[in-house]
């Protein structure tokens, strides 16, 4: 099937690459053509483990393509995916459509026959509705037909969450444009990946819905974190404990500073925009934002807890700046509001990340990068464990310690034990950690 993929964005560009692995014959269109040329080089413009293989294997065998030609890109595809970016607006927070309209007006003047246009990208309830008289109203031919295919690609683990999914959803209003759909993932049917078929504004709304959900999950335990820290009790046991309960599962009970990325918050904030645009009170979304929000901020006060309430002219070490592990995304990352909130402090801020520093100098003008996590180390105060790498895991903390002029640890991940870290010398403070601590 011939496919066409609007955006080489993180869900453009992932989502091509597999579909083109799947056997289509994929086209990915990008205006940005310093982005186009260093992709037809195979150079990627996002950090995602296996991405440049499986975009590299599939160009070799000329089922991948990448143009700045809309025309070009779309002759004779049977199904045009819109993959561009959906960012939350200033000041109101919902998501800006601009991108996704101006492509549905272009897709319209481009297409030569009747397709399926499936937007991808995460949008609100209703926008395949204006998406379709969009198209309509600039010429699409008779029979087109617009889909919504939400994404549930985890950062990280995209390509495997694009293979092995845990569902596939599809919301079309008619026969014809399922059918495609179907057609289109119809490799995955081997691996028994259930899709469920919808109509559009469902489909639109389980992307938000699903995401709110996981975004509740980690503002709860977070605040369970406190509590534990102030009666006595181990996060990581209780989270262990109830996650254990089938009904609850262990997934996103992980304490930590907060969550961020490209997802959680954009779409918690559009989910209460939709709301409020129909007059429908959301108390536990609202809240979940608002805790999440505070709880990034508050992490800085922890180091300086840790610290004697002081951080001013103190040198603290950062390890891990992305939002996550094994992404070099940065947006929305704990760590922008822990460093901007240590430097209002006084505090002189170095960091380390395996792979964000390209994405992240930009944003944190003022600190210092290292080379390493033990760099990160010489002379600092403190050491603060922001993004769980592999690489931070295994850390020799006697060499941590033998190079910082103080001697806290403060991980912010739970990545180790109190004990091992009083072995190497150094003073502990995990999340939610009550019992060790007591």
């Amino acid at each position: 099937m011939r496919i066409c993929m609007i955006g080489t964005g993180y869900v453009g560009l992932v989502s091509g690459a597999c579909f083109a692995d799947f056997g289509h014959d994929v086209t990915c269109v990008d205006k940005d053509a310093g982005k186009v040329e260093a992709l037809l080089a195979g150079r990627m413009p996002i950090w995602e483990p296996g991405l440049e293989a499986l975009v590299t294997h599939n160009s070799s065998r000329g089922r991948l393509k990448f143009t700045t030609d809309l025309l070009e890109g779309i002759k004779d595809a049977e199904a045009v995916f819109i993959a561009v970016g959906t960012p939350a607006r200033r000041g109101d927070g919902h998501a800006d459509l601009t991108y996704v309209y101006a492509a549905a007006k272009e897709i319209a003047g481009a297409l030569t026959k009747p397709a399926v246009v499936v937007t991808k990208s995460t949008v609100p309830v209703g926008t395949g509705d204006e998406i379709a008289r969009i198209l309509k109203e600039n010429g699409a031919p008779e029979g087109t037909s617009v889909a919504s295919n939400p994404e549930f690609l985890r950062e990280g683990a995209a390509i495997r969450d694009f293979k092995i999914p845990d569902r596939i959803v599809v919301g079309a209003e008619d026969e014809h444009a399922r059918e495609v759909l179907r057609e289109v993932y119809r490799p995955l049917f081997l691996n028994k990946a259930p899709i469920l078929f919808t109509g559009r504004r469902t489909a639109e709304l389980i992307k938000y819905a699903a995401n709110a959900f996981l975004a509740t999950k980690i503002s709860f335990i977070n605040e369970i974190a406190d509590l534990c820290e102030a009666v006595g009790a181990d996060v990581q046991e209780v989270s262990r404990g109830i996650g254990l309960d089938g009904r609850i599962g262990p997934k996103f009970l992980h304490a930590g500073p907060g969550y961020g990325g490209s997802c959680f918050p954009k779409d918690t904030l559009a989910l209460l925009q939709t709301a409020e645009l129909v007059d429908v009170p959301m108390q536990i979304v609202s809240a979940v934002v608002s805790v999440n929000d505070a709880r990034k901020l508050a992490m800085a006060d922890r180091v300086a807890e840790e610290l004697g309430g002081e951080v001013a002219g103190k040198r603290i070490g950062v390890l891990g700046l992305t939002f996550k592990p094994n992404t070099d995304d940065m947006r929305d990352a704990p760590s922008l509001s822990l460093i901007k909130r240590l430097l209002e402090m006084g505090a002189e801020v170095v960091a380390f990340d395996p792979v964000g520093r390209e994405q992240a100098e930009p944003l944190l003008p003022g600190i210092t990068f290292a080379e390493d996590a033990y760099r990160v180390a010489d002379g600092a105060d403190a050491l603060v464990l922001v993004t769980e790498w592999d690489e931070f895991r295994g850390l020799d903390l006697k060499r941590l310690a033998g190079a910082m002029r103080g001697r806290h640890l403060v991980d912010l991940r739970n990545v180790y034990e109190e004990e091992e870290a009083a072995r190497a010398g150094l003073t502990y403070r995990g999340i939610g950690r009550g019992e060790a601590s007591r």
